[in-house]
């Protein structure tokens, strides 16, 4: 039995306390994802944790260094189900220091407002990260 690829992923807000604005990233591969839009992160590597996993990918993917907040429950203990291999675990994050740019993996970032909920979900997301989406915008609008 393989186990499973863990993935982690940032849901990147203008603000921990006070979310109103959401950094969402259009993958440039593989050819199957090209054009799509995803939380950005990536594979937690042999004795990382997610959180660690997800403070190196943001660095590499966007250059940026951050504060984890609040993780996004999964309907799973495991994580958010990507595919029968892959789950992904995703947390709420703020820019610490650097600014946003599409260094790895993605050709365009944007900043998405959460109170436009057309527009968030009006997005070509990654089938598996709209769940996710939605899950988020339910925990921002709860908490508002």
């Amino acid at each position: 039995m393989t186990s499973m690829i863990k993935v982690s992923g940032a849901a990147v807000v203008d603000s921990l306390e006070n979310p109103s604005l959401l950094l969402v990233a259009r993958r440039s591969a593989p050819p199957k994802f090209a054009g799509m839009w995803e939380f950005p992160g990536g594979k937690v590597e042999e004795g990382e944790s997610f959180e660690e996993a997800l403070h190196r990918e943001l660095g590499e993917e966007l250059g940026i260094r951050v504060r984890l907040g609040e993780e996004i429950p999964a309907p799973d203990d495991a994580g958010w189900p990507l595919n029968e291999r892959a789950v992904m675990r995703v947390w709420f994050a703020e820019v610490l220091d650097g600014e946003p740019r599409a260094l790895e993996d993605h050709d365009e970032l944007r900043w998405v407002r959460l109170d436009d909920i057309d527009a968030a979900l009006g997005l070509p997301w990654i089938p598996a990260d709209f769940p996710i989406v939605h899950a988020l915008l339910g925990q921002v609008s709860a908490a508002a």
